[in-house]
């Protein structure tokens, strides 16, 4: 039974799904494959990621190659209820609402895990932490899965490293099709989209502070250049510090950039990346906002305990009243700002992520049967067939080896 907030919202959440459907032509390629060669046939499939237009499109097509599909959302604030209904309404079993409580979330996730998957999507880790404890019944049979995120390959990681992990998962979000357009692109558009949204505020002449600075910040940041922004960059990782700085970033510890910076974003994975000190030294007016996966980046507990009034402003801005009446301002509550407050990605670019995800379900159910217990790479091949039929798409043609060429870097000296 589905979990949603109104099937009548369905004919909304279908005409968001046929727009994205429209710029996804390599899930497109593969959902006629899939329907003709059914390799999902007699096969369940539970996926816990954001529950937009575009993910959306991507279990509609894992269901169109014969497999049961559950879907939950990753994120309370991500789901599109709309979205939902229209999930719900094609057949799939959905357990996922806009705005739920912790408690509900889990339980949409042990709901959706319920299922007793033979493959999974994963996006942050959740579902592998329910099956690695309260809801490890429903992993028997289980194959293995797909990670979407930087955040849930460390957690796989951390898990595999401790001798602790149980399941065979492939880390989706290091495949070059994923982390390099996806991370880079989608995250740098899609997180000012979602502030630009929340906001309608002027990025150009603004000092942004970019906290880390892997693919999501290195986007981002770029994309802050782009519009005229000041950007600052704070790093813990001396190489991408420089990388930084080479990049034409200038590039300061927190404790300084807090005094500087106008719009602050937090893209490291890791928790507590502002913090109280960072509070007290913030302009009056500052705006916060979080693109790493849980809300953990900005300290919200401290933010909130150096308050004297704390209000909602507006849709998706939290307002916090100093005690020296400085206002900060806390964007989507601290959650993902680009799904929270905006739309997620550009579908082209979750066009080549969710066909990375789509054929790797596919691959753990023809070979993952003799997979070990640990975290695998995708396969080269998936993530040249991604690109080729991208360059496709795109009416771009490739040069090839000459014969002599290919003796060339073949030859042993």
């Amino acid at each position: 039974m589905n979990d949603i907030l109104d099937i009548s919202l369905a004919p909304s959440g279908l005409d968001k799904i046929l727009w994205v459907e429209s710029y996804m032509p390599i899930l497109r390629s593969i959902r006629r494959r899939f329907e003709a060669e059914q390799p999902f046939r007699g096969r369940r499939i539970a996926m816990s990621i954001h529950l937009e237009a575009k993910t959306a499109f991507l279990a509609l097509t894992l269901a169109a190659g014969g497999a049961e599909v559950s879907v939950t959302g990753c994120n309370p604030l991500s789901t599109q209820d709309d979205v939902a209904a229209a999930v719900a309404a094609q057949g799939l079993t959905v357990h996922a609402r806009h705005g739920v409580t912790e408690e509900e979330y889990t339980r949409h996730l042990a709901q959706t895990l319920s299922c007793c998957p033979d493959v999974l999507i994963d996006d942050g880790g959740d579902l592998m932490h329910l099956l690695h404890g309260s809801c490890r019944a429903y992993g028997k049979q289980l194959i293995g899965g797909c990670e979407e995120t930087t955040t849930g390959v460390h957690r796989l990681f951390a898990r595999q490293a401790a001798g602790l992990l149980d399941y065979t998962m492939i880390d989706v979000n290091d495949a070059d099709c994923k982390h390099l357009f996806d991370n880079r692109y989608g995250t740098g558009q899609s997180t000012l989209d979602g502030i630009m949204n929340a906001t309608n505020l002027i990025i150009a002449g603004k000092t942004v502070v970019v906290a880390g600075y892997g693919w999501c910040g290195k986007g981002l940041a770029m994309r802050a250049k782009g519009m005229g922004a000041v950007v600052v960059v704070t790093e813990i990782d001396p190489v991408k510090a420089i990388e930084a700085v080479m990049d034409g970033f200038t590039v300061l510890p927190m404790a300084e950039a807090a005094r500087i910076g106008d719009l602050f974003v937090t893209l490291t994975g890791c928790r507590d990346v502002i913090r109280a000190e960072h509070f007290a030294v913030m302009k009056d007016g500052a705006l916060l906002a979080n693109s790493g996966h849980f809300d953990v980046e900005i300290n919200k507990q401290e933010l909130a305990e150096a308050a004297s009034e704390i209000w909602q402003r507006k849709p998706h801005i939290t307002g916090y009243r100093m005690k020296d009446g400085r206002i900060l301002n806390l964007l989507a509550e601290g959650r993902l700002v680009n799904l929270a407050a905006g739309n997620g990605h550009p579908a082209e670019i979750m066009d080549m992520s969710f066909a990375i995800q789509a054929l790797c379900l596919e691959y753990l159910v023809k070979c993952g049967e003799g997979l070990e217990k640990r975290v695998y790479q995708v396969p080269r091949e998936i993530d040249e067939a991604v690109a080729r039929i991208k360059l496709q798409t795109l009416g771009v043609s490739l040069d090839r080896l000459t014969p002599e060429q290919q003796a060339y870097l073949s030859q042993v000296d």
